[in-house]
């Protein structure tokens, strides 16, 4: 028994044919267009990674330049550098810490000591300089340890 039209009269074998192929996508279809959306994601995910990077970059030397200025005016302030970072946050120079975006952690800044004789109070040296903790490289090619933000 052949199956019934809209019309409700029998299809033809040619019409048969025509509405099977008009239900669905054949094989070949499916594999085109999943191959175009590997290919595409593929060239999306390392864009979107160096966005990424770049990100934590600008954050790394906005953080960076906060602390360098704060660093300033805390020398400034108290007539000598910081002994270490914490008292910066004890003094109410700064709320807390920033995070070091490169490794995720507030504890992993390095600190540069000034030496004794180009100390603001020359008995006391203490902090100069702050850099990110992190060994790995920038986009640009510079260490992270190395950014200067001045």
């Amino acid at each position: 028994m052949e199956s019934p039209t809209q019309s409700g009269k029998p299809a033809s074998g040619r019409a048969r044919r025509a509405m099977k192929r008009l239900r669905g996508f054949t094989f070949v279809e499916l594999m085109v267009v999943i191959t175009i959306m590997v290919i595409l994601i593929t060239m999306a995910i390392p864009i979107y990674n160096r966005s990424i990077i770049r990100a934590k970059e600008s954050v790394l030397k906005n953080n960076l330049f906060t602390l360098r200025t704060v660093i300033d005016q805390y020398s400034y302030d108290k007539g000598k550098a910081p002994q270490n970072l914490q008292d910066l946050v004890t003094e109410g120079y700064l709320q807390k810490l920033p995070v070091d975006p490169m490794t995720g952690n507030n504890q992993s800044w390095r600190t540069v000591m000034e030496e004794a004789s180009q100390s603001v109070s020359q008995t006391e040296p203490g902090i100069f300089n702050v850099s990110s903790g992190s060994d790995k490289m920038s986009l640009d090619g510079t260490a992270y340890s190395d950014i200067n933000v001045w």
